[in-house]
C-alpha cells in the first residue's frame, strides 16, 4: 500500500471511529457549508488541521488558502486532497493565526472550523481575522456543542489521550462581532455550532 492509499485508510478509520461515538465528521462538514452559502470570492480556511474541512470545501468545486501553524498536520491534509486529485485547489501555507502575513482585507470569505476551542487568546485571532476581510465578507466559525465536545472528550479518553483546549466557546464571538457591525448568524446542528459573522457595515462604502 502506498502513501496515499495509506492515509486514505487512516481517514476512513478515523470517520469510522467518530461515528462510532455519534459524531459524523462529514455530514458536519456538509452542514457548515451549507449554512455558509453563497460562497465565493477568495477564501481563507484557518486552522487546517489534517485537512477535514479543506477536503469538504474542494469537493464542492472550491479553491482556497488553508493556513495552520503544523507542518505535521499539514502534510496530512495534503495527502488527503491529493488521493482525490483535488491538491490544485488548495494553497496551503504554514502561518501562526494571531499574526498571519496576509494584507489587510485579503479575502472575502473565511473559514475556522473546530479550532476556537484550542485557541489560548481567541481575540487576537479575531482580529486577524476582522482585519483579513473584505468589506462586505464574512466570517464562518464552527465548532463543537456541548454534546460533540462530550463525544470527542469521549473519543480522546478511549485512546488513552487527554483532549487540550481552554475551553472557549463560540457565545464569546457575538459581542466582539456586534461592536464592529457585523450582522451575526447562528446555527446549531446535532453535535456543532456555526456563528456567520457578515460586515454589514462597510458593504456600501465599496459600491
Amino acid at each position: 500500500m502506498g502513501q496515499l492509499e495509506e492515509n486514505h485508510q487512516k481517514y476512513l478509520d478515523r470517520i469510522k471511529f467518530y461515528r462510532s461515538f455519534g459524531y459524523d465528521l462529514e455530514r458536519e462538514r456538509e452542514f457548515i457549508i451549507d449554512r455558509s452559502m453563497p460562497i465565493s470570492g477568495k477564501i481563507l480556511e484557518v486552522g487546517t488541521g489534517k485537512g477535514h474541512f479543506a477536503l469538504a470545501l474542494a469537493k464542492r468545486g472550491f479553491g482556497f488558502t488553508s493556513i495552520d501553524i503544523s507542518e505535521q498536520e499539514q502534510s496530512i491534509a495534503r495527502l488527503n486532497m491529493q488521493y482525490h486529485g483535488l491538491a490544485k485547489l488548495a494553497d496551503f501555507r504554514i502561518e501562526d493565526a494571531q499574526n498571519m502575513n496576509f494584507t489587510d482585507h485579503s479575502f472575502d470569505i473565511i473559514f475556522s472550523v473546530n479550532v476556537f476551542h484550542h485557541l489560548e487568546r481567541p481575540d487576537i485571532v479575531l482580529g486577524e481575522m476582522a482585519r483579513l476581510l473584505r468589506h462586505g465578507g464574512k466570517i464562518v466559525l464552527s465548532d463543537f456543542n456541548a454534546k460533540g465536545l462530550a463525544i470527542i472528550n469521549e473519543c480522546h479518553t478511549h485512546e488513552g489521550k487527554v483532549h487540550d483546549y481552554f475551553k472557549h466557546d463560540l457565545s464569546e464571538t457575538r459581542s466582539y462581532f456586534i461592536d464592529r457591525g457585523f450582522e451575526i448568524s447562528e446555527f446549531q446542528s446535532e453535535t456543532q455550532r456555526v456563528t456567520i459573522a457578515k460586515d454589514v457595515k462597510n458593504i456600501e462604502r465599496d459600491r
